[in-house]
């Protein structure tokens, strides 16, 4: 199974979901993170939050959808609809997709302490989405479509 998540840029909630997911997933699952339009850099933010977290960020950098090397059974889009970003339909697949909508924290205001709070709540959130994931995926690693459809959505409005 390939799990995609999804953002514009590609720069920093998509790659800590690659990245927590990478560090957990069981055995048979790949993941991916993409962009529909990249940053062309990871967040150096993002990098920080992961290397606190303990997880290595030597491999990850933002990239495009259009250089996927596999094509995702599972999409995950990660942008912040409330926020006014409009996140990437990505169109190259029958993939099951689920929104886990969340504001970017590379947007964040205020000081040096609240910025790197919002980054801190970014992986914290998803932190607990991607724990959750990886039980279903371990509890039910074959769920029809429209159940893990259900199941994804369910997972972000557990965690908002």
């Amino acid at each position: 199974m390939n799990i995609l998540f999804l953002c514009t840029g590609n720069s920093c909630r998509s790659i800590i979901a690659e990245a927590l997911l990478k560090s957990v997933a069981p055995a048979g699952i790949t993941v991916q993170s993409a962009g529909s339009k990249p940053a062309g850099y990871v967040h150096p933010r993002a990098l920080s939050a992961l290397q606190k977290a303990g997880i290595s960020i030597d491999s990850f950098h933002s990239k495009s959808w259009d250089t996927l090397s596999s094509q995702p059974d599972i999409i995950i889009t990660l942008c912040a609809d409330a926020a006014g970003e409009t996140c990437p339909a990505y169109l190259g697949t029958m993939a099951v997709r689920s929104h886990w909508g969340m504001p970017d924290p590379a947007k964040a205001q205020g000081g040096e302490s609240a910025i790197e709070a919002a980054f801190d709540n970014t992986l914290a959130v998803l932190h607990k989405k991607i724990n959750a994931l990886v039980k279903l995926l371990e509890q039910q690693p074959r769920m029809k479509p429209e159940l893990l459809q259900n199941a994804l959505d369910a997972i972000d409005n557990q965690f908002k």
